[in-house]
């Protein structure tokens, strides 16, 4: 996936997207920015069309998927029974790359995708090379023995020490695994697009 310029992409949605426009240095920037445009906003008021536009494009930049991808989820989320809201973000946060990241033998997002796609990644003990490959409750992440020395876990076991997974994931730091005790529960808080815009975009 193509992504662009990631500091205009956050300045246009208005949202720290990337790991990059994560940090203290975007902030500040940000605000020298402002203070010399005298904190004016373009543009007016966004019509319902524009904002759900908008957060649709926060969820996809989040999760770092093509439009075509990210579509499909949607359209698999509002075709089965349930909380349409829930289906769909339990898919994306099932995907392998998420968890490698959530999981925290990645970094970044685009680093846990790149992991995963090298053969770094076993799922059960078996090679998975597929990013959006969707992980069941059970099934145990590690990292591959042949890769385990490489530079690009380095300081994994130092970074492991102090993350903090989430619920449905159960960590061991010392045995360098993940395992998927249950499902992503959605908690709109901890998110940084609405959800609820997002399907109502795709609704149109």
């Amino acid at each position: 996936m193509i992504i662009g310029p990631k500091y205009k992409i956050a300045r246009r949605l208005g949202a720290g997207i990337f790991e990059k426009t994560q940090t203290q240095k975007f902030a500040l920037s940000e605000a020298r920015r402002g203070k010399g445009k005298g904190d004016k906003k373009r543009g007016g008021q966004k019509s319902d069309y524009g904002i759900q536009m908008l957060e649709k494009q926060k969820a996809r930049f989040t999760y770092m998927l093509t439009e075509t991808q990210f579509s499909k989820y949607v359209k698999s989320a509002t075709e089965k029974k349930g909380d349409n809201k829930e289906t769909l973000y339990k898919t994306l946060e099932s995907r392998l790359d998420n968890v490698v990241l959530r999981g925290g033998f990645a970094t970044t997002r685009l680093g846990a995708r790149q992991m995963v796609s090298h053969g770094h990644i076993l799922v059960n003990g078996k090679k998975v090379t597929i990013p959006s490959y969707m992980v069941r409750i059970g099934e145990k992440i590690t990292i591959r023995e042949g890769s385990s020395k490489k530079a690009l876990f380095a300081t994994l076991d130092e970074r492991l020490k102090v993350l903090q997974v989430p619920a449905w994931l159960k960590l061991d730091t010392e045995k360098r695994s993940i395992e998927v005790q249950g499902a992503p529960k959605l908690n709109p808080t901890e998110l940084i697009f609405d959800i609820g815009q997002v399907l109502e975009f795709y609704s149109r």
